[in-house]
C-alpha cells in the first residue's frame, strides 16, 4: 500500500501541475494578423465581412504562416464608430453573426493551432450601452459609471475646453441628468469612470467571460485615454497651423487627458485577472497586448506593469519614405536598448487607423515587409499587408463611412478619413474581388482588384504573397531569427541599411538599398567572418535579383530600392549591438 507521506506528495505535484501555466510565452516569434471583421470575408452577401466569413478563410492563415490573428471589435455595437462604440460587452453584434458562429470559428481555430485574440475596449461605451441608459436615469448603482460634471456658465458651456478625438468639445450636455459627459472620441462614445470600483469589477467579469469562451488574449485599445486628471483643468492651448479649426484636437496640448499613472495600474490589475483565471483553468498563457500612441518611456512602462506586447508604432510614427537608413537604424536600436530585460518586441507596420504600407512606402513595400519580419519578436499584420494591398483613394466623401472624416467636411474629409485603407480583401478577380456576391460592398473595392488579389500572386513562382509565406516560413525555421543576435548597420554614405542576425554559425542578414537610383555594392567580410559566399534565400519583386542563387559576401550587388535577404554558414557568432 501506498504510504500516506507519498500520497500526499502525489496529491501536492497533482494540484502543483493542476495550476501551472503550460506554454509561456508562445508568442515570442509569433507573426499576428489584425483581421477587420467588416472587411475581411462577407459569407451572406450583404456586402460586409462577417464571423462565417472568417471561418471559411482560416485555412488562408496556415498557407501565409499566420501564427494568431486579432479580431477588430465584434461585439453588438450601433456602428457609430464600427464597433469601437460598444452596446455589450458579452454578446455579437447581428453584422457579424452570433455567439455560435464565433464559437464554431473558435473550435476550428484551435483544431488549425491558430491563436485568437480580441479587442478589448474599457475607454467608454456606446451611449445605448444599458450601462448609460441607467446612468442618464439616475439609477444609483450607474449613476456614476460615467464621468459626468457640471458646465461653466450656470451649466450652459461645457465644464473645460478638452476637445474630442473626432473634433469639437469632448462634453455632452444631457438634458434629463441636466449634465455634461465625457467623450474623448465620438460624442455617442461616453468615457467609463475608472474611479468607481464597480467599472472595475464590470471589466473584470468581461475579460473573464471571454476567456471562458476560450479567446487567448486581448488587444487593450486606447489605454491612454482611460483616466483623466482629477479636477478636470483646462488643456494648453497649441494652436496648430495644420489644423482645419479651432475646436481641432491638435489644437491642444493633452497632458490631462492622456497617459495619467492609473492607467499602468490598470494593466497590472487586468494581468492579475488574467493570470488568476489562467492558472486556475490550467490554460495556456494569455496574452495582453496595449494600443498606445505616446513616447518610448510610457510605452515601456506598459511592458513593466504587466503587458506582454506593448504595440511599437514607430516604424509607422516615426519614419517615412523620406527617412534615411540611419533613421531607421535609430528607431530600431531605440526600442531594443530600452525594452526591459525578459520582454518581447514587436514590429508594427500597418492598422485600421493609418495608410497602408503599399501607399505610404510606393515602390518599397517589400522592403518594409522584409524588414518587421527580419528583426526580433512579433510582427503584426495587417490584413491585405500579405499581398501589397494598397489604400483605395477614390473614396469620394458621399461614399466616405469614417466618423472621423465625416465629422469636417467635403473639401477637408480626405485629410482624415481611414476608409481607404479599410476596403475588402482582394480574393480574386471575381465580382466583388471575391469578398463578396452583393451588388455593393459597404466600402467600394479598388479598381486594382483584378490584377492585384490573392488568386494571381499565388500563381505566380515570386509574387509579393510569396515573398511573404517565404519569409514567414524562414521566421519559423531560422535558429537565428527566433534566438539569434541583432546588429544594424549603416553603410555606403548612409544609403544601405544592414540587419544582421546570428545564432553559432548561422547568419540571417538583410540588406537595404534606399536610394532610389544608385546600385550599391556593399562588402559583408566583416560580418560574416569564415564565409566567402552566401545565398539569397529572397529580395523584393522586380529586383531582377534570382531566389536561391548565390553572390560573394565581399562584392554584393544592391541595385537602387532593392532588400535582398541572404544566409550564410559563419564561424562562431557576435553579440548584441
Amino acid at each position: 500500500m501506498i504510504s500516506l507521506r507519498l500520497y500526499c506528495i502525489l496529491l501536492f505535484s497533482i494540484a502543483l501541475v493542476a495550476g501551472e501555466i503550460k506554454n509561456k510565452v508562445w508568442w515570442k516569434n509569433i507573426v499576428f494578423y489584425q483581421v477587420y471583421p467588416r472587411s475581411f470575408m462577407d459569407n451572406d452577401g450583404d456586402g460586409v465581412g462577417d464571423l462565417k466569413g472568417i471561418t471559411d478563410k482560416l485555412e488562408h492563415f496556415i498557407d501565409a504562416g499566420i501564427g494568431g490573428i486579432w479580431l477588430s471589435p465584434i461585439y453588438s455595437s450601433p456602428m457609430v464608430d464600427f464597433g469601437y462604440d460598444i452596446s455589450n460587452f458579452l454578446t455579437i453584434d447581428p453584422t457579424f453573426g452570433t455567439m455560435d458562429d464565433l464559437d464554431k470559428l473558435l473550435q476550428k481555430t484551435k483544431r488549425l493551432g491558430i491563436k485568437v485574440v480580441m479587442d478589448f475596449v474599457p475607454n467608454h461605451t456606446s451611449d445605448q450601452h444599458e450601462w448609460f441608459i441607467k446612468s442618464v436615469n439616475g439609477e444609483e448603482k450607474y449613476k456614476d459609471y460615467y464621468v459626468w460634471l457640471e458646465g461653466r456658465e450656470n451649466n450652459t458651456k461645457p465644464p473645460n475646453n478638452w476637445i474630442s478625438l473626432f473634433s469639437g468639445p469632448a462634453w455632452k450636455y444631457n438634458e434629463k441628468r441636466n449634465l455634461w459627459y465625457l467623450h474623448q472620441f465620438e460624442y455617442r462614445q461616453p468615457d467609463l469612470n475608472f474611479n468607481n470600483p464597480d467599472v472595475h469589477k464590470e471589466m473584470n467579469d468581461i475579460l473573464r467571460f471571454w476567456l471562458d469562451k476560450g479567446i487567448d488574449g486581448f488587444r487593450i485599445d486606447a489605454i491612454i485615454h482611460v483616466y483623466e486628471k482629477d479636477g478636470f483643468p483646462d488643456e494648453p492651448v497649441v494652436y496648430n497651423k495644420l489644423t482645419l479649426t479651432t475646436d481641432n484636437y491638435l489644437n491642444l496640448n493633452h497632458i490631462y487627458t492622456k497617459n495619467d499613472p492609473r492607467n499602468y495600474d490598470l494593466i497590472t490589475e487586468w494581468r492579475k485577472t488574467v493570470d488568476e483565471w489562467t492558472d486556475a483553468h490550467n490554460e495556456e498563457e494569455k496574452v495582453l497586448m496595449t494600443e498606445a500612441y505616446t513616447n518610448l518611456t510610457n510605452l515601456m512602462k506598459y511592458y513593466t506593469y504587466g503587458a506582454d506586447i506593448s504595440f511599437n508604432f514607430n516604424l509607422i510614427t516615426e519614419v517615412n519614405i523620406t527617412s534615411k537608413p540611419s533613421e531607421f537604424k535609430h528607431v530600431i536600436d531605440e526600442w531594443i536598448l530600452n525594452m526591459p530585460d525578459g520582454k518581447v518586441a514587436n514590429w508594427v507596420m500597418g492598422n485600421h487607423d493609418r495608410s497602408r504600407i503599399a501607399t505610404r512606402y510606393p515602390g518599397r513595400v517589400d522592403q518594409m515587409t522584409i524588414l518587421s519580419m527580419i528583426l526580433p519578436g512579433v510582427a503584426v499584420t495587417y490584413y491585405g499587408e500579405e499581398i501589397a494591398m494598397e489604400d483605395n483613394l477614390s473614396i469620394t466623401w458621399k461614399q466616405t463611412k469614417d466618423p472621423q472624416a465625416c465629422h469636417v467636411d467635403p473639401e477637408h474629409f480626405k485629410e482624415l478619413t481611414r476608409d481607404p485603407n479599410r476596403t475588402p480583401f482582394q480574393w480574386d478577380d471575381s465580382i466583388d474581388a471575391g469578398f463578396s456576391t452583393a451588388l455593393e460592398t459597404w466600402l467600394p473595392i479598388p479598381d486594382n482588384y483584378k490584377e492585384l488579389n490573392l488568386a494571381n500572386q499565388k500563381g505566380k513562382p515570386e509574387s509579393h504573397y510569396v515573398l511573404y509565406q517565404t519569409l514567414t516560413k524562414l521566421r519559423s525555421t531560422s535558429i537565428a531569427l527566433q534566438n539569434g543576435t541583432l546588429k544594424t548597420t549603416v553603410l555606403n554614405n548612409d544609403r544601405v541599411l544592414i540587419i544582421d542576425r546570428q545564432s553559432n554559425n548561422e547568419a540571417i542578414v538583410l540588406l537595404i538599398n534606399f536610394s532610389d537610383d544608385v546600385a550599391e555594392v556593399v562588402d559583408l567580410t566583416d560580418h560574416l567572418p569564415g564565409a566567402t559566399e552566401a545565398i539569397v534565400i529572397l529580395a523584393n519583386i522586380g529586383s531582377g535579383i534570382t531566389w536561391r542563387s548565390m553572390v560573394l559576401v565581399s562584392s554584393i550587388e544592391l541595385p537602387p530600392k532593392v532588400s535582398l535577404v541572404l544566409f550564410a554558414k559563419v564561424d562562431g557568432s557576435h553579440s548584441d549591438s
